[in-house]
Protein backbone atom coordinates (compact mmCIF):
# COMPACT_ATOMS: atom_id res chain seq x y z
CA UNK A 1 0.00 0.00 0.00
CA UNK A 2 1.37 3.30 -0.81
CA UNK A 3 0.08 6.96 -0.18
CA UNK A 4 -0.97 9.33 -2.75
CA UNK A 5 -1.09 13.41 -2.71
CA UNK A 6 -2.06 14.06 -6.09
CA UNK A 7 -5.68 15.38 -4.48
CA UNK A 8 -3.96 17.74 -1.98
CA UNK A 9 -1.35 19.05 -4.62
CA UNK A 10 -4.41 19.93 -7.39
CA UNK A 11 -7.11 21.35 -4.69
CA UNK A 12 -4.26 23.55 -4.02
CA UNK A 13 -3.76 24.03 -7.54
CA UNK A 14 -8.00 25.11 -7.84
CA UNK A 15 -7.67 27.09 -4.83
CA UNK A 16 -4.95 29.43 -6.24
CA UNK A 17 -2.65 28.23 -3.19
CA UNK A 18 1.21 27.51 -4.04
CA UNK A 19 2.25 24.63 -2.09
CA UNK A 20 5.28 26.79 -0.55
CA UNK A 21 2.59 29.10 1.09
CA UNK A 22 1.60 26.05 3.16
CA UNK A 23 4.69 26.34 4.73
CA UNK A 24 5.05 30.57 4.84
CA UNK A 25 1.99 30.09 7.11
CA UNK A 26 2.69 27.28 9.32
CA UNK A 27 1.01 24.87 8.30
CA UNK A 28 3.73 22.55 7.24
CA UNK A 29 7.41 22.38 7.76
CA UNK A 30 10.10 22.22 4.43
CA UNK A 31 10.35 18.62 5.75
CA UNK A 32 6.86 17.77 5.77
CA UNK A 33 6.49 19.67 2.42
CA UNK A 34 9.13 17.12 0.99
CA UNK A 35 7.60 14.54 1.74
CA UNK A 36 4.81 14.99 0.07
CA UNK A 37 6.15 15.79 -2.77
CA UNK A 38 8.11 12.22 -2.35
CA UNK A 39 4.96 10.32 -1.58
CA UNK A 40 5.89 9.54 2.09
CA UNK A 41 3.75 9.00 4.69
CA UNK A 42 2.95 12.32 7.12
CA UNK A 43 1.37 12.19 10.38
CA UNK A 44 -2.63 12.51 10.76
CA UNK A 45 -1.97 15.58 12.93
CA UNK A 46 -0.34 17.05 9.85
CA UNK A 47 -3.72 16.30 7.70
CA UNK A 48 -5.63 17.48 9.99
CA UNK A 49 -4.14 20.99 10.13
CA UNK A 50 -3.49 20.50 6.30
CA UNK A 51 -7.75 20.19 5.96
CA UNK A 52 -8.10 23.16 8.96
CA UNK A 53 -6.22 25.08 6.56
CA UNK A 54 -8.40 24.73 3.42
CA UNK A 55 -11.56 23.72 4.43
CA UNK A 56 -11.98 20.03 3.50
CA UNK A 57 -12.07 16.35 4.41
CA UNK A 58 -9.27 14.45 4.70
CA UNK A 59 -10.58 11.92 1.67
CA UNK A 60 -9.85 15.37 -0.60
CA UNK A 61 -6.00 15.82 0.02
CA UNK A 62 -5.24 11.75 0.22
CA UNK A 63 -5.57 8.57 -1.56
CA UNK A 64 -4.06 5.34 -0.41
CA UNK A 65 -2.77 2.89 -3.73
CA UNK A 66 -2.66 -0.87 -3.14
CA UNK A 67 0.59 -1.89 -4.66
CA UNK A 68 -1.41 -5.35 -5.88
CA UNK A 69 -0.71 -6.63 -9.44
Amino acid sequence: MSVSYKALLKLLIDKDIKPNQLVKDGVLSRSTMLKITKGDYISLEVLEKICVYLNCGISDVIEFISNDK
